[in-house]
């Protein structure tokens, strides 16, 4: 019985290096036994109404960017109420959810380990009706993810962030909220940054403790940082974040499953580096083991 394959790729993520290794991909899954229908995005939405209108046909779903290009496919699944296996081929400037599963990041490599490595559950995040496999994040840097035009990024990579992030800073601003969790603990102040994460990594310039992310338990990580009042506060933070050894005193941090955040103003965000309108109420809510990617044998 033949097996289907259906490909999602994002032909200008990242430096566009998976394009040149398309013949091979499409090669390596039809040697292993896979009829495989490709399809190459052109905007944003393209690839989650794709997965929805033709995942039901497949055996396997393959995604091939950066971890918008996964958000998506994700999206597409879930929205059809379909699920399939998924297989993810990092190429996109960033890769933090790739990087917290330790998928390679060569591209032959990573296609080879989803024909032979074995489908995991994750947990996915519901913001508001919308999803995301990784972060939902508000503040300074996140702005960078979507005002940073795509070529830059192709260009710079990691370097067009920290450029972003450094605008951000010269324009700091304060965002009032108040932030509760389904473990009763609660937040409220003026923030410079906020995380709702399932990752060892965000935007590639914070690192999440190891031992605090488990991709299956149910549980969101939850980062906030303080608004500086002084640039010794400033020097801190800075400092905290270089060190990885989170001053709680400017940085804090928690663990939930459900998270509910009011602000006076409409705050905009990012899920897995994409724009998400901000509004006053957000209500985050962890799916737990809602899809199943594939991950290497190593």
């Amino acid at each position: 019985m033949e097996k289907r394959l259906l490909l999602i790729m994002n032909p200008r993520a990242g430096q566009k290096r998976a394009n040149r290794y398309l013949p091979d991909m499409l090669r390596l899954f039809s040697d292993h036994g896979y009829v495989i229908t490709a399809y190459m995005t052109g905007k944003q939405g393209d690839a989650a109404d794709f997965v929805k209108s033709h995942a039901a046909d497949a055996d396997l779903v393959v995604a091939v960017g950066g971890d918008g290009t996964l958000n998506e496919t994700v999206n597409g699944l879930l929205a059809a109420g379909i699920r399939r296996p998924v297989g993810y081929i990092p190429a996109g400037s960033t890769n933090d959810f790739a990087a917290s599963l330790k998928l390679s990041s060569n591209i032959m490599q990573a296609a080879r380990d989803i024909m032979e490595g074995t489908p995991r559950t994750v947990d996915v995040g519901d913001f508001n009706g919308r999803s995301f496999t990784y972060v939902a994040s508000f503040g300074a840097f996140t702005e960078a993810a979507y005002t940073t035009p795509q070529e830059v990024k192709n260009l710079l990579g990691h370097l067009a962030y920290i450029l972003e992030g450094v605008k951000d800073l010269a324009n700091i601003r304060s965002i009032p909220l108040r932030l509760v969790t389904d473990r009763y603990d609660i937040f409220e102040g003026d923030y410079l940054f906020g995380a709702i994460s399932n990752s060892t990594s965000i935007a590639g310039l914070m690192t999440v403790d190891p031992a605090r992310v488990i991709m299956d338990d149910g549980l969101f990580e939850i980062t906030l940082i303080k608004m500086p009042t002084t640039p010794s506060e400033l020097a801190r933070i800075l400092a905290s974040l270089q060190s990885q050894q989170y001053d709680e005193k400017v940085i804090e941090t928690a663990s939930a499953a459900r998270i509910t955040i009011h602000s006076p103003n409409a705050v905009p965000w990012t899920l897995d580096g994409e724009y998400a309108k901000g509004e006053t109420d957000i209500c985050v809510t962890n799916l737990h083991n809602a899809f199943d990617l594939i991950t290497n044998k190593r």
